[in-house]
Formats: structure tokens, C-alpha cells, sequence
């Protein structure tokens, strides 16, 4: 039984008539609302709280320990309880001498070695001392990998697209559908492309089947011994990575308290390396360290990450929103939602608690979006004027990395904060009527309000920000799991499906009998007379 959950609950009701365009020209209303860190504002202002509602937030923090489960994150204590492991991601990015411990060991000299060897790599990357098989310099270094090991670094690679180094582009394959590696190399030489396999375990059914088909299509082109030279791995798995053909001696080490969400600071993030350069991403990892140290030390009341989180679970808790968006008006930000969903909802989608018993409250929300402005032209009427709460995060640059003479920059900016004073303070009949609608129409342009909405505006995108953005979500997703009482590093419910398609596959390739419920076999037996047709 929660009480600071009950008093939330209690005061929601009184929140009932509260007017968002009240509570945001109230006096002093920006000193406790909005934050600044390392030169980021996190606004927020546009939410449906006032200072009490933050107090009562603070409160449930506390009695749900978030600051002692904080505290033994990062004292490597095993908060992935059912995997009995550590998840100590921010080693990863680690820029001070402070030792961090596993098990009562140091990871940092193992975590330093890793990235010395990523700098070695890419450094003969781009200074033309790695070539292909026939001795052309490499120009396309294409990442092979799923959930983690794709999304993250495929996110990042293009919010940092600007800051690319000269001569190298990077490239994604996830999908097992064939289509995905075959219009990913159609335009690219074999004897200029290193691919890089990105499997812990070097057993991810998706990616080592894409990793045979590239490996096939560099042996087709180059010969059975060119494999060493164009293809590299970041996996645990030394016998497996020497059998698919790849020197071990170019294969990069992570560790098992590394969740697969949580690894593009690890050498999964080498494709990011690749393109942008193994100093910017050093400045990556410098900007998430950064918000480490705000998430570690900052009072509850003041820490962003830890109030975000706890704004999630007053609005799925106490308002019932089953959604949150993520409408980054930062075009280089467009794999960003697709990032964050797999982020919260592959961490808080859960309904068990700790201690094996169901959860009484809802969990993560369902996160989507868009970049804007291209999002103002679909789904943001459902924001506007539908019967859905759906809180929403705003994400916008001061300075666009790629300045124009015009005025685009400008226009991004104004329909930024325009769309967060819209969703908040809406349009009554009455102001509808005043400007000149017909009766008759005007309820068709009401538009209620009160819609919440954080703000986080930086200077610029640039790989240190990066860094501080991605960090400020794991730490929101991790004070939620908190204060629900959930692993929010496991994944169990990603298992049984790839179990079933184990059993489902020899049917379908004619290895073995047809398998699955009656539907499945029923669809099996629909996939052999098509393919006979």
C-alpha cells in the first residue's frame, strides 16, 4: 500500500478545474519549474502540478527508495534481480577516477582497455591504415545488430550526422527480412565496406542470418579470405566470432551487466565511433557522465531526471494517460522516439513487481512520435482536440547545425512553442465566437487545453548534448521502475516469441513438421500454396 500514491490520488481530484494557462502566468512560477543543466532548459512549467503536486511527488520518491535504488546502481550492486546482475551502463561512460565495482572488482580497467582498442581501430579506420581485402580504404562501415545493438547506435549516427567524419558513412541492417540487407549494399562496393556484427553472444538468430548473408555477399565478391578484413565483431564469444571467420584480435569486448538498451556507450556504439570520430564520441559518453553526476547528487527536488520519471507515473497513475509523445522538432532527432520506445517500454512494459506479485498500477506508457513539423500534420489534431490525455515531450535547438539564409530555423522554433501554448492553453467557444466564426462552426474549433507538456530546449545538437539527452531519459526510466517496484533491466517478454518461431521455422523451411496452434499452422499451410502458386 502506497500513502503517497493515496495522497496523489486525492489530490488529482482537487486538480479537476485547474486551468494550465492559470498555473503558467502565476507569479513565479519559472523559479520552480523550470532547471537549467550545463546550459539545457528543462521547462516544466506546462504540467498539470503546482508546488504541492511536487512535493507529493518528492514524497513518493522517497518512500518508494528511489534514492537508495539510485545509489545501488551505481555501487554495482545487482538491481537486475532476476538476472542476478548488475546494470552499470554508467561505467561505461565514466570520465573520472572513481572505481566502479562488480562483484568487488573494478570494471574501469577492463572498460578503459575496450575503448583504448576503439581508438587504435578507428583511428587506422580513418587514417586509411584499415583497407579492404584488394587495399582500397574503407568508405561504408554497415552495423549489423538488433534492438540494443542496432537502435541506439543507429540513433545517434543520425542525430550526429552533421559531425560525420569525411569519407566514412555508416549504415544499418536489423531487420531478417531480406529486403533490408539487399537494398542496404546495393549501392556499395564489397571492396570498400567493413561490417560490423553486433551480438553479445554471437547467437541472435536475426543477426547472425544477416551476418551469413553479408558474409556471403563479401565472399562472392572478394573470396572466402577477405572475411578478416571486412568484418569486425562486439560480442563475449571468442570461439563463435573465430568460427563465423572474424580474428578475434578484432573482436570488442562488453559485459554481461550491460543491457542491450543500455549499450551504444559500450564498443556496440563502434559504428557511432566510425562516423563521427573516436573523439566526438568520447564527448558523447563526457555529456552522459555529466547528467550521471546531476541523477547521483541533485536533491530529488531539483533532479530533472528523477522529476520527469515521477511526472510519468503521476500522470499514469493518477490521470490514467496510456501514451506519452516524443516530438523532437530537431530533424537529426527523427529515430529518437523509435530509441525511447524500446528504452521505457522494453524496461517498465512489465506487470510483476519485484517480489513476483502483480502490479495494482499501470506501468510504462506507450511512447510515439514524430519530428515536428511534419507531426502538425497528423497526428497532432488527436493532441489538440481529441479525448486522449496524452502528455508530451518537446525537444528543440537554439541553433540549428545547419544554419540557412532564411528564416526555416526561426519558423521550427516559433511552431515548437507554439504547439506546447496551444495544447496547454486550448481555445474557448468564447474566443472562437469573438473571432468571427460562425455559430454554427464554432465548436468545431474549440480546442480544450490543458494539456501538459515538457519543454527541453538546448543549444545546439552536438555529441556532448547527445550524451546528456539519452542519459536524462535512462534515469526518467529508471526512477519510474523505482517507484513501481519493477526490474526495469530484464526482458522476459521478448523470450516466447522467438521461442515459438524456433519451433514454427522447420515447417516453413521444410525441415521439419509444420508446428504452432491451429492458427499458425492454418497460415504455414497458406505460406505453401502461395509460394506454389
Amino acid at each position: 500500500m502506497s500513502h503517497a500514491l493515496d495522497a496523489l490520488s486525492d489530490h488529482r481530484d482537487a486538480l479537476n478545474d485547474v486551468s494550465l494557462a492559470a498555473l503558467c502566468d502565476a507569479p513565479g512560477r519559472r523559479d520552480r519549474f523550470v532547471h537549467s543543466l550545463d546550459g539545457m532548459t528543462v521547462d516544466l512549467s506546462r504540467h498539470l502540478a503546482t508546488e504541492e503536486t511536487l512535493g507529493l511527488l518528492v514524497a513518493l520518491a522517497r518512500e518508494r527508495d528511489v534514492e537508495r535504488l539510485r545509489d545501488a546502481m551505481f555501487a554495482g550492486e545487482p538491481v537486475n534481480t532476476t538476472e542476478h546482475r548488475a546494470a552499470l551502463h554508467v561505467a561505461l561512460r565514466n570520465q573520472s577516477d572513481r572505481p566502479m565495482l562488480v562483484d568487488g572488482v573494478d570494471v574501469m580497467p577492463g572498460v578503459r582497455d575496450v575503448l583504448r582498442r576503439m581508438q587504435a581501430f578507428c583511428a587506422a579506420l580513418h587514417g586509411g591504415d584499415w583497407r579492404g581485402a584488394t587495399g582500397e580504404r574503407i568508405t561504408d562501415v554497415v552495423n549489423i545488430g538488433i534492438g540494443g545493438s542496432d537502435l541506439g547506435p543507429r540513433m545517434a549516427t543520425e542525430a550526429l550526422r552533421p559531425w560525420w567524419t569525411s569519407g566514412i558513412r555508416a549504415h544499418f541492417v536489423s531487420n531478417v527480412d531480406p529486403s533490408h540487407l539487399a537494398d542496404t549494399v546495393a549501392s556499395l562496393d564489397p571492396a570498400r565496406t567493413l561490417f560490423i556484427v553486433a551480438s553479445k553472444t554471437f547467437g541472435t538468430q536475426e543477426t547472425l542470418a544477416n551476418a551469413h548473408a553479408a558474409r556471403s555477399w563479401i565472399v562472392d565478391a572478394l573470396g572466402g579470405d577477405a572475411v578478416e578484413r571486412h568484418f569486425v565483431a562486439v560480442s563475449t564469444d571468442a570461439g563463435r566470432v573465430a568460427a563465423f571467420g572474424i580474428d578475434t584480435a578484432n573482436m570488442f569486448e562488453f559485459w554481461d551487466w550491460v543491457g542491450g538498451r543500455y549499450s551504444m556507450w559500450s564498443a556496440i556504439g563502434l559504428s557511432i565511433a566510425a562516423a563521427i570520430g573516436f573523439d566526438r564520441f568520447l564527448d558523447m559518453l563526457e555529456g552522459a557522465h555529466g547528467m550521471d553526476a546531476h541523477f547521483r547528487e541533485a536533491a530529488p527536488e531539483q533532479n530533472v531526471p528523477m522529476l520527469l520519471g515521477l511526472l510519468d507515473c503521476w500522470y499514469r497513475n493518477c490521470w490514467g494517460c496510456q501514451s506519452r509523445a516524443v516530438l523532437p522538432y530537431d530533424q537529426h532527432l527523427s529515430m529518437l522516439p523509435a530509441y525511447l520506445q524500446q528504452l521505457e517500454m522494453e524496461s517498465n512494459g512489465k506487470r510483476t513487481r519485484l517480489d513476483g506479485t502483480p502490479t495494482s498500477k499501470g506501468t510504462s506508457m506507450v511512447v510515439w512520435g514524430a519530428p515536428g513539423t511534419n507531426g502538425q500534420h497528423s497526428f497532432h489534431q488527436m493532441l489538440h482536440q481529441g479525448t486522449t490525455l496524452v502528455p508530451c515531450d518537446f525537444l528543440v535547438a537554439a541553433s540549428s547545425c545547419e544554419p540557412s539564409p532564411d528564416a526555416r530555423g526561426d519558423m521550427l522554433i516559433a511552431n515548437c512553442l507554439a504547439q506546447a501554448e496551444a495544447l496547454a492553453r486550448g481555445r474557448s467557444l468564447e474566443e472562437v465566437i469573438e473571432d468571427g466564426t460562425p455559430p454554427e462552426l464554432a465548436p468545431h474549433k474549440v480546442m480544450p487545453g490543458n494539456r501538459p507538456s515538457t519543454t527541453i530546449l538546448y543549444p545546439r545538437l552536438d555529441p556532448k548534448r547527445l550524451g546528456a539527452l539519452i542519459a536524462m531519459y535512462e534515469h526518467r526510466v529508471f526512477t519510474q521502475g523505482a517507484v513501481w517496484g519493477i526490474d526495469s533491466f530484464d526482458q522476459w517478454g521478448v523470450e516466447l516469441g522467438k521461442v515459438l518461431a524456433g519451433e514454427i521455422l522447420p515447417g516453413l523451411t521444410g525441415e521439419g513438421p509444420v508446428s504452432g496452434d491451429a492458427v499458425s499452422r492454418g497460415l504455414a499451410a497458406e505460406v505453401a500454396a502461395m509460394r506454389e502458386s
